[in-house]
């Protein structure tokens, strides 16, 4: 039970690192007003034990295999929005940080965060605020301060409709990469990637490999080599 008597927050581990996740579930039991209930070594299982347990906060480590943190949120807010997802990791550069934000997670703590911190980014979170380290929110500002980017060159439309992450498959399809290679390019869940392919193939009419190269090239997706 919390401080002003209310049911705790129900939370699921999400860490590929055993000894990691361990000493999280361990801390977390000692806080007040959490409830450990679940703990997964990847971002499938994280998505499964959400759908099982119908956790109320997820703590999500962003480097894992199979699928990875990002992925893991983009799923958990599509397909279970009441669960909100707070990121629980080593890594604070823009390329880890503004992913996860754009996949839908309304916390971000790196892994020096006590006590105190994780309990405020959970209780922010699940009242409808941001959950986010002090250093991540300097870090926010400093890009939202700071000089505007130049504007970068638009690229044309993705052809047939194509997602950007679609087209980006369907890119190093035309490199001659395998779907292993393409899953660990993207850092992504080789089941993702023959997802992406299918729905790609349904809507270029694209029937193999080959075809796909050869859509690539006619598209401009990819130069021709000496091209």
């Amino acid at each position: 039970m919390t401080e002003d008597g209310g049911a705790p927050a129900r939370v699921v581990v999400a860490d590929d690192q055993t000894v990691v996740r361990e000493g999280i579930v361990m801390l977390l039991g000692l806080l007040p007003g959490i409830e450990v209930i679940g703990a997964a070594a990847d971002g499938d299982e994280a998505v499964r034990l959400v759908a099982e347990l119908d956790p109320d906060v997820v703590l999500m480590d962003l480097r894992m295999p199979r699928c990875d943190g990002v992925e893991a949120t983009a799923r958990i807010r599509a397909e279970y929005p009441r669960t909100q997802v707070v990121v629980l990791t080593t890594f604070d550069d823009d390329a880890s940080l503004f992913p996860a934000l754009g996949a839908g997670a309304r916390g971000y703590l790196t892994k020096d965060a006590d006590g105190d911190e994780i309990v405020r980014a959970v209780r922010s979170v699940l009242s409808g605020d941001a959950g986010l380290s002090p250093s991540i929110q300097r870090r926010l500002l400093e890009r939202l301060s700071g000089p505007e980017p130049a504007e970068p060159e638009r690229s044309a439309p993705a052809a047939d409709g194509l997602t950007a992450r679609e087209t980006e498959v369907l890119v190093l399809i035309a490199d001659g990469l395998s779907n292993q290679e393409i899953a660990r390019a993207l850092h992504v869940s080789t089941a993702t990637v023959k997802t992406h392919i299918n729905n790609l193939f349904a809507k270029t009419g694209i029937k193999d490999r080959s075809q796909a190269v050869r859509y690539a090239f006619r598209n401009g997706l990819v130069r021709p080599p000496g091209g």
